[in-house]
């Protein structure tokens, strides 16, 4: 095995400069997405609240274990408490993001409860049973949720705040940077929190439970907390969706369709890695729509049903997991070493006087 051709020693000047370097490309590229078209740029747009969504379900599923087929019901519940705030209540639609993070919080955390008995393949079943309830609720409440006819979202209410000089034409561009800089915002706290000690905790409890158990992990906290955080952050993303398509349908985005296309872009773009989902919202965007113009109907969903296979059996542990394999043989960060401690002087040994 080759070492890689350079060592970049964590908070030198060179791994600032690498920092500052990574930081100036992201702008770039946001800088880039907002000059594009309106429709290109609301592909972006999508893609930004994709891997929004997609961070959420990488908490629960990637860094904990906890395989999850129902979070469309946590993009679906934060998509329509925002569209019944702005609809019913006429609340500004920044305000509404707060408290469809909440709601999504408290039912992640509910949702997050029978995992302190089952585990795997029964853990799924009953995010399944969620996910496949949440439509079906949203037909039921239809005097709030206006049932199968779906709600619909008025331009002006949606138009963006005064104080940004935009006009209601602008809509897509301001969503765009809104949705930037959340998933920013996002993927600091995860990197964070992947660090800390809860980090810790989720990752051993992934790896082997009872080891964590009796090391000290309290495992009943770390999955209902997990559980909430992951419902949570997808049900911001299912805000910035409703703010987006301005029309909720429960037979739209909200079935189990949606997990589905969640779980792949995770695993396409590479679970329990911090970029993984924005590569995996990409490629849930934009394969479908590339596959589309090389052929139509059934053909196009075989196309990209194929390109899925293609890509797990290359790229097992993901788009980013083989890129970040790749760089690791160029360039490694190592940490940097604590200065050594200064030796004590040694002690002169006294002469011991015998007692007479």
């Amino acid at each position: 095995m080759t070492s890689p051709r350079l060592a970049i020693v964590q908070g030198s000047a060179q791994h600032r400069a690498l920092q500052l370097g990574g930081l100036a490309l992201a702008a770039l590229v946001l800088l880039w997405g907002a000059g594009q078209e309106p429709f290109r740029v609301g592909q972006l747009t999508s893609v930004l609240i994709f891997a929004i969504a997609i961070s959420g379900l990488n908490l629960a599923t990637g860094y904990t274990g906890l395989l999850s087929i129902g979070h469309s019901a946590f993009f679906g519940l934060g998509a329509y408490t925002t569209g019944i705030l702005i609809v019913t209540y006429d609340v500004e639609p920044m305000l509404t993001l707060p408290v469809a993070t909440v709601l999504c919080f408290v039912l992640g955390f509910l949702v997050g409860l029978p995992a302190l008995r089952i585990r795997g393949l029964y853990l799924a079943l009953v995010t399944l049973a969620v996910g496949v309830a949440f439509p079906e609720l949203v037909r039921r409440f239809a005097d709030l949720t206006g049932g199968a006819a779906g709600m619909v979202i008025r331009s002006r209410q949606l138009a963006p705040p005064e104080w940004t000089g935009l006009a209601l034409g602008q809509r897509g561009v301001w969503l765009y940077w809104v949705s930037a800089v959340t998933l920013i915002v996002v993927l600091l706290l995860v990197r964070n929190l992947t660090r800390s000690r809860t980090g810790m905790a989720m990752i051993a409890t992934r790896d082997n439970e009872l080891a964590a158990a009796s090391s000290g992990v309290h495992i009943a906290s770390v999955k209902t907390i997990v559980f909430g955080l992951s419902g949570a952050v997808t049900g911001l993303a299912g805000g910035l969706f409703a703010m987006y398509v301005g029309a909720l349908s429960p037979d739209g985005s909200f079935t189990l369709l949606k997990s589905i296309e969640l779980i792949t872009g995770l695993f396409v773009g590479g679970a329990a890695t911090l970029y993984g989902p924005v590569a995996g919202a990409l490629a849930v965007v934009f394969i479908p729509y590339y596959s589309s113009d090389l052929a139509s109907g059934h053909v196009s969903g075989i196309i990209f049903g194929a390109v899925l296979i293609l890509i797990v059996f290359l790229m097992p542990e993901g788009v980013v997991g083989v890129l970040g394999r790749a760089l690791r043989r160029v360039v490694r960060v190592v940490p940097s070493s604590p200065s050594a401690p200064s030796e004590p002087p040694a002690s002169t040994p006294q002469k011991r006087e015998d007692t007479p």
